[in-house]
């Protein structure tokens, strides 16, 4: 990016109600048929408008065109049968029914290409496509084939580095791998997590991503959140490891969480993504607010490896409220980046 500070999201954006029911995670589509493939189109256009309206610099397709970020992606997949559903803990937090994995894991043809074609077509501004991690993955399964959380996550990069290399041939900028399991399971991350992510980044000359947050602004992770005590210290576990890593860009959160800024300077050589906006809340942040999260992190990142984004994806939030935030959040770096040229 030549632009200073370039402005992100760093997942999905709010749905249109002729789409899908609005503020609800795994929303039920509206139309059917070649009605619903119009319609997520249609729905991905709008996503992008309201991202350029709002100033935003490398855009994104909202995640217009699926109905969750990790099981969509896993839908398209041989191996999983949906119809034969387990309980399990997802991230040590909530109970969820998934599908369960019952034979070798493949991927018949690509999942998003044809999306982030389209999205191509649309803009000329970068584009930024996310993916779920492999760890992310296997969280969001129950195994009942490789019984090996390891040998699976293996599995789902080889597949996740194919979806990736076919991405970047269509035109896409950057590939965000979402692992907010690398906020958990802190001993797997290092042992073999950080190394499944390389794998699924293997050959690609497109820059790469890897957001870690403390999830969507649903109730399950704000209670979990009201537990984690004064100061939140879970990147502290992962960072040393994705310093090391061939990964070019780290996704955290730091708006209205309690996060140390300090932790950033784990990282330090790494371009951030810095989350500047709370998606777990419907107040919509004043520029200076946006601004004064920034300057923070500058005391630990190079201005000309910050990207200023949100805490998570948007999703559950009200369409008003996603635009006047992403507004909020172009202001605030516009702020800075004022700061910065004047000196």
């Amino acid at each position: 990016m030549k632009i200073l500070l370039p402005t992100s999201t760093a997942g999905s954006l709010p749905k249109p109600s002729w789409l899908a029911e609005p503020e609800k995670l795994w929303s039920p589509w509206k139309p059917q048929g070649d009605e619903l493939v119009e319609a997520k189109q249609d729905a991905l256009s709008l996503s992008l408008h309201e991202q350029v309206q709002a100033g935003i610099d490398i855009v994104s397709d909202g995640e217009q065109t699926r109905q969750h970020f990790v099981t969509t992606f896993i839908e398209h997949l041989d191996g999983v049968d949906f119809e034969k559903r387990e309980t399990v803990r997802i991230r040590n937090r909530y109970d969820a029914s998934v599908p369960t994995v019952v034979s070798a894991v493949s991927r018949p043809k690509s999942v998003f290409v044809e999306d982030a074609k389209f999205l191509r077509q649309q803009t000329t501004q970068p584009i930024k496509w996310a993916l779920p991690g492999p760890m992310t993955m296997i969280d969001t399964l129950y195994d009942a084939h490789y019984k090996s959380r390891e040998k699976l996550a293996w599995e789902f990069a080889k597949i996740l580095n194919e979806e990736a290399k076919e991405l970047e041939a269509v035109g896409v900028d950057i590939i965000q791998f979402d692992e907010p399991a690398f906020n958990v399971f802190f001993d797997e991350v290092n042992d073999w997590g950080v190394a499944a992510l390389e794998r699924a980044i293997e050959g690609l000359k497109c820059e790469t991503a890897v957001h870690i947050c403390y999830g969507y602004g649903i109730k399950a992770n704000t209670d979990w959140k009201k537990t984690l005590g004064n100061e939140w210290r879970q990147y502290e576990e992962a960072f040393p490891k994705l310093q090391q890593s061939k990964i070019d860009i780290v996704s955290l959160e730091c708006q209205n969480s309690r996060v140390p800024m300090d932790l950033i300077e784990l990282i330090r050589g790494k371009k951030v993504m810095v989350g500047a906006i709370d998606v777990a809340t419907n107040s919509i942040e004043t520029p200076e607010q946006v601004a004064d999260t920034l300057r923070k992190a500058l005391q630990f990142v190079d201005a000309d490896k910050l990207y200023p984004s949100t805490n998570c994806g948007m999703a559950p939030l009200p369409r008003a409220v996603a635009r006047g935030k992403l507004n909020a959040l172009s202001a605030g770096a516009q702020i800075i980046r004022t700061e910065l040229l004047g000196k």
